[in-house]
């Protein structure tokens, strides 16, 4: 129909499009002295509408081409939402550079003002061929001079380069390759003029360029699987999920316009659209009612989402899966598989399970909407049974936790209900499923007997003989309902022995006296424990204990405390004496206050001694005054009475140590000793024992230790401590008289050094040398050899020696003085005896025989 059905709309009001598409002024606003700029639309007959924008500016010279007076006009590609086809580009406009400002050689010319240069739109994608141009630019000093023409910006010199060029000569610019609008929506760039010098000879013009939009980009799923879950029984309209897709072209066009729909639905129970989609937002809501997650728990929907606002024909389109899970609610409520159930108990039995309860439940397993809760409401008014729930079958273990009686009750009738842990939804009723009957049967078993009053309390008095019946211990049967049962009794516990149990009727018979002082009473009360047994079967038994508290009678004397003691030889004014008390075994009124006193023998007790009242219960035991007692330890006899009827008395003795007293009343160390019963004199005797023992010990090491060094200064070839022959020890050689002494005595002398001895020839030693050569190391032989080598021993040893010339016995020099060289001593034979004869020796006779010979040459007197 062309544009007959086409409405135009201008946002500017001066300017309006006629049918044909005229553009046409309106009015006297209607001026192009700056450039104008307005958004045009065109309205289909089927609401589709197109849009684009148109810039009105005058040229400046009227003599121009017809194209170049005609107002410039740039369309941008319209894209037509239902077709989603390109419109063909209008032919390239011829855009002017503004006035330079600068005078021509003809004079001043009118500088002309700067206006805007429209926009320049590339679809995207383009197929070619290229390069395609796209705008003319000129300058209108061209036709005087040569003007050179260049671009700069993002896209021309710089990156990405040379997407768009220009030709220097002619001004028309080119795109060389096709354009991305998802990667690079617009560019900027920058048109110049020069001379061939070089020189601007106009304004830079600012140029852009928009990349116009094509549908090359599938709407892409965030996510493949989206998950959602809506509770079962929801009401139509109920929100479950969102579901999103992104597309990479321009959202305010068709092309990058995303719709959703449902593909497909599965299972299709119970109608196959549950739900439906917001075509706009993705939004899953329920269509219908009738979600049941017992028959359905999960649903699988297939979402289509498709740009070109949905347009099946033209739009790119991209599917997701949306899983559905119904989630449970209480809607089932538990049902007993049956209206009645039964068990048994034995009697006097408790954490039994007696009975089984079953039920079933629809709802989600091991949820708070399936866990069943069991109560007793009626049927056990003593508690005597409890229904605990299995956590993993659910069903209902009824137990007994209060021992039942056979004789009180031979069976239970309990009402049972059962209910969810989560409360039921709203609008679903406990169905009568939920209730039953329980009959609990009592097993009747033998039961022990038992004491009625257990313990059993008696009192007595101790002493009582033995053969005393004290009490009668029977027991009772509970099983009344069977045949009578007889019981016999027997001691299970005695600790001192003390009683006996008749076997058939329980009495309780002293078998030795009792004693409340015994170890075996605690607090006065003496405990037994006994044994009930019936001939049941099996048989049964039951404890009793009696327990006997025992009166007090007077039946121990008391006891002195202390025993010993000690107190100063002379009355002190600090100290007047030893405090004493008693101990009874009984109690009151049989024990204190006692009575303390001297006996009157014998009378010495008395004369040296008092005793006198402190309290009921102390007395102070101490010496008469100005009366002096050794030092020692004294026994004093004291006779103690108690206070019972008829009163004990004791006669205990003391023992006191009578001592030297400091200042302070204490015993000092040497009086205690005193009083320990020893004198001075021995005192004295043991210290001086001490110190004689002592010496001797000290004697006695340092002799040990004299020897221990002699043995280490003179070692011999055998220790003679370890040497256990028989040796012959030669004491004295008296040589050969005169002749024999005929020697020089100067080799007795010390030599001053030893050269003549290392200078001498190899060989030749003398015998009264010792060698400088090593000595021999001897085997060790055994301490002591065996009996039958003693022979092979001794010639050994000899043969060793013989051939060591290191070993001793060799002639050797043994200095005792040394005077050096040039004595001024004389010779000893010098020395006279005194002619004077003021010497007397006669003193030699009383020596004994061996200074006979002495006494005979010099106490000869008148011999001599």
């Amino acid at each position: 129909m062309g544009n007959e059905a086409v409405v135009f709309q201008s946002s500017d009001p001066f300017f309006s499009v006629q049918t044909d598409g005229s553009i046409f002024a309106q009015g006297e606003g209607a001026s192009l002295d700056e450039p104008v700029q307005f958004k045009l639309t065109a309205s289909g007959p089927h609401t589709h509408v197109w849009e684009t924008v148109v810039q009105l500016a005058l040229i400046d010279s009227p003599s121009s081409q017809q194209n170049e007076n005609e107002v410039t006009k740039e369309e941008g590609k319209v894209a037509e939402r239902k077709e989603g086809k390109d419109e063909s580009q209008a032919p390239p406009s011829v855009i002017m550079f503004s006035g330079s400002g600068r005078n021509s050689s003809k004079g001043l010319r009118r500088q002309k003002r700067d206006w805007v240069i429209p926009p320049i739109n590339v679809a995207e994608n383009s197929r070619g061929p290229f390069p395609q141009m796209l705008v003319s630019i000129r300058s209108d000093q061209d036709k005087d001079i040569s003007i050179r023409y260049s671009i700069t910006g993002v896209g021309a010199d710089q990156p990405p380069n040379e997407v768009f060029n220009i030709d220097p000569v002619l001004g028309k610019m080119f795109v060389t390759k096709p354009l991305d609008r998802e990667h690079r929506s617009s560019y900027h760039l920058r048109a110049h003029a020069v001379d061939m010098n070089g020189n601007q000879v106009e304004n830079p013009i600012d140029l852009y360029i928009f990349v116009i939009d094509m549908n090359d980009n599938r709407p892409e799923f965030k996510n493949q699987v989206y998950n959602g879950s809506v509770d079962e029984g929801s009401k139509p309209g109920t929100y479950v999920m969102h579901v999103s897709a992104f597309d990479g072209d321009d959202n305010t066009t068709a092309n990058g316009m995303v719709r959703y729909r449902i593909l497909s639905q599965m299972p299709h129970t119970p109608i196959p659209n549950m739900f439906t989609i917001n075509s706009e937002t993705g939004d899953i809501v329920t269509v219908a009612p009738g979600l049941d997650r017992e028959k359905v728990s999960q649903y699988t929907i297939i979402v289509q989402a498709t740009d070109m606002e949905g347009n099946l024909n033209f739009g790119l389109s991209n599917t997701a899966t949306a899983i559905i899970t119904v989630t449970d609610i209480n809607d089932n409520p538990p049902m007993l598989t049956s209206r009645t159930f039964s068990g048994e108990v034995p009697e006097n039995r408790v954490d039994l399970v007696v009975a089984n309860l079953t039920v079933i439940d629809a709802d989600q397993p091991h949820s708070p909407n399936w866990n069943a809760i069991y109560r007793i409401i009626s049927g056990d008014p003593s508690g005597h049974f409890t229904i605990r729930t299995d956590p993993v079958t659910n069903d209902g273990m009824v137990t007994v936790v209060k021992p039942v009686d056979f004789e009180m009750n031979r069976a239970f009738m309990l009402t049972v209900v059962v209910s969810n842990q989560a409360h039921l939804a709203s609008g679903i009723q406990s169905s009568l499923e939920s209730t039953a009957g329980v009959t609990i049967s009592v097993q009747d078993v033998n039961e022990p007997p038992y004491f009625p009053t257990n313990p059993k309390h008696i009192r007595f008095e101790e002493g009582v003989p033995a053969g005393t019946s004290l009490t009668t211990f029977s027991a009772s049967d509970p099983d009344r309902l069977q045949m009578q049962q007889t019981i016999r009794y027997s001691k299970l516990n005695d600790p001192a022995d003390w009683l006996s149990i008749n076997r058939t009727n329980g009495q309780i018979v002293t078998t030795a006296m009792l004693d409340r002082e015994s170890i075996y009473v605690k607090n006065n009360i003496y405990e037994a424990t006994f044994l009930a047994t019936d001939n049941g079967s099996p048989a049964a038994s039951g404890t009793g204990t009696l327990q006997i508290y025992l009166i007090d009678i007077n039946d121990n004397p008391p006891a002195l405390i202390p025993r010993e003691s000690q107190i100063c030889e002379r009355v002190n004014k600090n100290v007047h004496g030893v405090n004493i008390t008693a101990a009874d075994a009984d109690t009151d009124p049989n024990a204190g206050p006692f009575v303390f006193e001297l006996p009157n023998f014998p009378t010495s007790i008395r004369r040296n001694w008092t005793i006198s009242r402190i309290s009921g219960d102390y007395a102070r035991l101490g010496l008469r005054y100005q009366i002096y007692l050794e030092p020692g330890v004294y026994e004093v006899p004291v006779i103690v009475s108690d206070s019972g009827n008829p009163p004990l008395s004791n006669r205990s003795v003391i023992k006191v140590k009578v001592c030297p007293c400091d200042e302070h009343g204490d015993c000092t160390t040497l009086g205690a000793v005193a009083a320990a019963g020893l004198g001075t004199g021995a005192i004295i005797s043991i210290l001086i024992c001490i110190i004689i023992l002592l010496s001797m010990v000290l004697l006695f090491v340092v002799w040990i230790k004299r020897r221990e060094k002699e043995r280490h200064t003179k070692q011999l070839l055998i220790d003679p401590e370890d040497d256990v022959r028989d040796n012959i020890l030669k004491y004295d050689e008296e040589g050969g008289g005169e002749e024999d002494q005929d020697y020089d005595l100067s080799q007795l002398q010390q030599p001053d050094s030893l050269e003549h001895i290392i200078s001498k020839p190899p060989g030749v030693r003398r015998v009264d040398e010792r060698p400088i050569i090593p000595e021999s190391q001897y085997p060790i032989r055994p301490v002591v050899p065996h009996p039958g080598d003693i022979g092979d021993f001794i010639h050994e040893g000899l043969r060793a020696a013989d051939n060591d010339p290191t070993a001793p016995p060799y002639d050797s020099l043994l200095v005792f003085d040394y005077e050096g060289s040039g004595s001024t001593a004389g010779s000893v034979s010098s020395l006279n005896s005194s002619s004077t004869g003021d010497q007397d020796y006669d003193y030699l006779n009383d020596w004994g025989p061996r200074f006979k010979k002495l006494a005979d040459m010099y106490g000869g007197g008148d011999d001599d």
